[in-house]
């Protein structure tokens, strides 16, 4: 083959690689605009007190997928496709598009119900059809969620709006329910006072609705004795976790025994 021949090959394919590059041009500076400027409108809003946060994450979001697609009808004009055919392509496939991109949608749909509705909110602990976890990211399409040993979940919006929701931070108290197992041979009586005092010495235990302890059990092995406590959400482990320690040391203190299952056998002579 000529090397005029080659030239003119090469000439031939010029168009189509210059088209190409611009393309690809176009796509890196898109994709580092829209996400400034989605990061630039999340700061902007999450700055504001009177907004919400999760508000902020979903309207960035928004932000960076509208820019994404004015950036590939851009990259299409370069190779010569008009918006308008653009337009008329997708019209005559909207039919196939829609039941391709049907999840997709749902997905999006869904991501704005839960913002209107806003049945969680970004830093709150949630239960999403079995799934929980912290809150982290809410955005067009997903919801993002980090468990207490840092796992990270992504929650399709669909599923998510779809599904029993539980919010563990929706209001700012809880209640802490406690269960303690006392020797049938000790005093009930004493053992929910003993329980009462621990409770009523914690500055973090409510007084407002005040400390209710009742026998509610009678088992093979002991009497239970159920305390019902009041705390703020942000202290409901720990007050959890160090009252039942505290309860037990308490016990321990005052002869009151925590008994554990066991069997007695009954020899009758026949």
């Amino acid at each position: 083959m000529r090397v005029d021949e080659v030239a003119t090959q090469v000439g031939a394919f010029a168009p189509l690689i210059m088209s190409a590059v611009k393309a690809l041009i176009v796509l890196i500076l898109g994709w580092i605009v829209a996400g400034a400027i989605a990061g630039m409108v999340r700061r902007r809003i999450n700055a504001t007190p009177q907004i919400d946060p999760t508000l902020g994450n979903f309207m960035a979001s928004l932000v960076k997928w509208a820019i994404l697609a004015m950036v590939l009808v851009a990259v299409l004009g370069i190779f010569g496709i008009q918006a308008t055919s653009i337009v008329a392509i997708l019209g005559a496939a909207s039919l196939a598009i829609g039941l391709a991109l049907q999840g997709t949608l749902s997905d999006l749909a869904a991501g704005v119900m839960l913002v209107v509705f806003r049945p969680y909110k970004l830093g709150q602990f949630v239960d999403i059809g079995g799934t929980a976890g912290t809150v982290k990211d809410l955005n067009l399409f997903t919801t993002e969620l980090v468990t207490p040993d840092n796992v990270q979940i992504i929650v399709p919006n669909g599923q998510s709006w779809g599904s029993i929701i539980t919010n563990y931070s929706a209001h700012d108290t809880r209640r802490v329910d406690l269960v303690f197992g006392i020797d049938y041979g000790d005093s009930a009586d004493e053992a929910m006072k003993i329980i009462l005092d621990v409770a009523n010495a914690d500055a973090r235990i409510h007084k407002d609705p005040e400390p209710w302890v009742r026998v509610t059990n009678l088992g093979d092995s002991s009497v239970d004795l159920t305390a019902r406590l009041w705390c703020a959400a942000a202290d409901y482990w720990d007050v959890k976790f160090e009252l039942t320690k505290a309860v037990k040391e308490a016990f321990d203190a005052k002869g009151v025994s925590i008994p554990y299952p066991h069997s007695v056998e009954i020899h009758k002579e026949g």
